[in-house]
């Protein structure tokens, strides 16, 4: 089974780079690995052409920039794939040495499976360096604990203070809603084009979980992976945050779901005109 990591990123070269880094450090590493670019400039480009793995093969999927079309470039990245299994990360996240191991070890056709975050603040992102995922430091409790990150017990538990059987264990029975989640994600393409992709029309703010809904009406179920494949998020502005449209995503994701819709309208494939 061919597997491709699919790393979305705009205008934030450092934390790809850093993101980068971390990818390079898994123990099973994907067969490919596509930067789906919503329309960075130069800098962004240096960082992919820079980075290289032994035996992976790297790809820079980029479109003009035209305001915040995340969707519309994540379905490039889906409908050019090869491979038959998509992991998916935003280009500001920090993955552990197993993440996509983790990720594999779940994966199956009728499923789609959804990490979490740990966040650091600010001045905890500044301090990230190469080293520290290097050494695996960033990802330790300590490091956590010290930058502030540790704020919750939730966020504690995605340390995975206890054996990876418990951990399992956690990830099937926390009663939280199965939602995906675009930073941290994975299904079979075949999955991913029976919806047709995520939908193009919706901008920032719950863009992402309106596809896991999709998938879950078309017979393709969450689940999730808190636990045992959460990530570091890096700080960054959004300024492309708009209250209207996050309230107009909430109304459409609670339409999917009374309606039991599936397939988007504005995906991969275009209406005819």
């Amino acid at each position: 089974m061919r597997t491709e990591l699919i790393v979305s990123t705009y205008n934030n070269p450092r934390s790809l780079g850093l993101c980068l880094a971390s990818v390079a450090r898994q123990g099973i590493l994907p067969d490919g690995i596509a930067i789906a670019d919503d329309g960075s400039g130069p800098e962004t480009a240096a960082v992919v052409e820079a980075f290289a793995l032994p035996g992976v093969a790297v790809r820079h999927v980029w479109h003009e920039d035209r305001g915040f079309e995340k969707n519309a470039i994540l379905n490039r990245a889906i409908a050019t794939s090869e491979a038959e299994f998509l992991l998916f990360l935003d280009g500001d996240v920090l993955i552990r040495p197993d993440f996509v191991a983790r990720h594999l070890e779940i994966a199956r056709p009728d499923r789609w499976s959804s990490g979490s975050l740990i966040r650091l603040d600010a001045a905890a992102s500044a301090a990230v360096t190469e080293d520290l995922i290097a050494s695996g430091e960033v990802f330790s409790r300590d490091w956590l604990r010290a930058h502030g990150a540790l704020d919750r017990f939730g966020t504690w538990l995605k340390t995975r203070p206890f054996p990876k059987p418990v951990m399992a264990a956690l990830d099937r029975l926390t009663p939280v809603q199965r939602a995906w989640g675009g930073s941290n994600a994975s299904a079979f393409r075949a999955a991913l084009v029976k919806v047709n992709g995520f939908d193009e029309s919706m901008k920032y703010g719950g863009e992402d979980k309106e596809l896991g809904v999709r998938l879950t009406n078309a017979g393709i179920r969450g689940q999730h992976s808190r636990y045992l494949a959460s990530v570091v998020h890096l700080d960054h502005s959004r300024g492309y945050v708009d209250p209207e449209i996050i309230r107009a995503n909430k109304d459409r994701i609670r339409e999917a779901r009374r309606s039991g819709l599936a397939w988007a309208v504005d995906g991969i494939v275009k209406p005819a005109v």
